[in-house]
């Protein structure tokens, strides 16, 4: 079981440092190229900057519990941690459904968006889907504690972080079908909605355009349609990556007074979860795929973050001997400033 252990917690490490250099680079992408600081990349910043949180604090947290039996994160943690990673989960499928809205309107009614594509109006839309998305994860850090599960096979209990005690069957059953319905089913219908009218918008405008001439309106058919793939591929990679976890959920939840010790469910619930949180590191490289101008974006910000990197090490003994000089020389600004300046020749070097 430790070696099993070892190799999981490997798997998350994985997963979260390929996570967070790919969500990290596409943030950093997005704020510094203005050629592609558009509607649905403003989103996608908000969806990275979610799944960056999800990364650094659940991610952590679900793989030690494959290296300890016990829960190490005291009270406060069961009650944030919860919080923390239906916030980042609601953040992440209500910013799908404002991108599948936003496709929309830009393919089906094209007029409308033009009043609503100003920067002010998209920041303010993301800000309130993390509103909605911390206030509707409230709940979870109000109910969620530690609690004593009693193992009937072997006679043994242990205390654990869970959203509900073990007792009573009605609580379970609510939370987790909320939760599934919240969360997964709603947004994923009013998705399968809006790609429907986009679908039927699209075939429209095919088959009326002219089979020769009007370039400039085919160029932006085949654009809109790029724009919709993107969208449907990162909603096609939530669903697939989230339903057996909330599959799992659902299963717990209505057998809450029994618990399933065997090995077919661990390794189900180990699946689920890493499928999960794999979610949270695939949509950046899926953009890569599909998008040539970001990806030419992508590899200018990492190079460059790479050659700072090298620069940083290479310069070092000579940042070690200027601090070492001005400590003898009691001029300490002497250091701190050269050190400055090389980060700003650097700066001016990637831009």
């Amino acid at each position: 079981m430790w070696f099993s252990g070892v190799v999981i917690v490997s798997v998350y490490g994985v997963i979260i440092v390929l996570g967070l250099i790919g969500n990290l680079t596409l943030i950093k992408t997005f704020c510094s190229a203005k050629s592609i600081r558009n509607v649905p990349n403003l989103f996608m910043s908000s969806l990275a900057l979610g799944d960056v949180l999800l990364l650094v604090t659940c991610a952590p947290v679900d793989a030690s519990r494959y290296l300890s039996e016990e829960w190490l994160f005291g009270r406060v943690g069961c009650k944030v941690i919860p919080f923390i990673q239906l916030t980042s989960v609601g953040v992440s499928v209500f910013t799908l459904t404002a991108l599948s809205a936003d496709r929309y309107k830009a393919i089906v009614k094209p007029l409308d968006i033009q009043t609503s594509s100003t920067t002010t109006s998209i920041v303010l839309r993301a800000a309130l889907i993390w509103i909605l998305s911390l206030v509707l994860a409230i709940p979870e850090a109000v109910f969620s504690d530690l609690h004593t599960f009693n193992v009937t096979s072997t006679n043994e209990s242990f205390v654990t972080c869970a959203p509900y005690p073990n007792a009573g069957e009605l609580h379970p059953k609510i939370h987790s079908m909320a939760s599934f319905l919240i969360f997964y089913v709603i947004p994923l219908l009013v998705i399968s909605v809006y790609y429907t009218f986009i679908a039927r918008s699209l075939m429209r405008s095919a088959s009326n355009l002219p089979v020769e001439g009007n370039l400039h309106a085919r160029r932006q058919v085949e654009s809109r349609k790029r724009l919709a793939k993107t969208v449907l591929v990162f909603v096609g990679i939530f669903a697939v990556c989230w339903l057996p976890c909330h599959v799992i959920y659902l299963y717990r939840s209505y057998h809450y007074s029994q618990v399933d010790t065997s090995l077919l469910h661990f390794v189900c619930s180990v699946v689920a979860r890493i499928l999960a949180f794999t979610n949270s590191c695939l949509n950046p490289f899926a953009l890569y795929l599909l998008s040539d101008t970001f990806q030419k974006q992508f590899n200018q910000q990492l190079c460059c973050c790479c050659r700072m990197i090298l620069r940083r090490s290479v310069q070092s003994p000579t940042h070690y001997n200027t601090r070492v000089t001005s400590v003898r020389s009691t001029h300490h600004s002497v250091g701190s400033l050269s050190m400055i300046n090389g980060r700003r020749v650097y700066r001016e070097d990637c831009v």
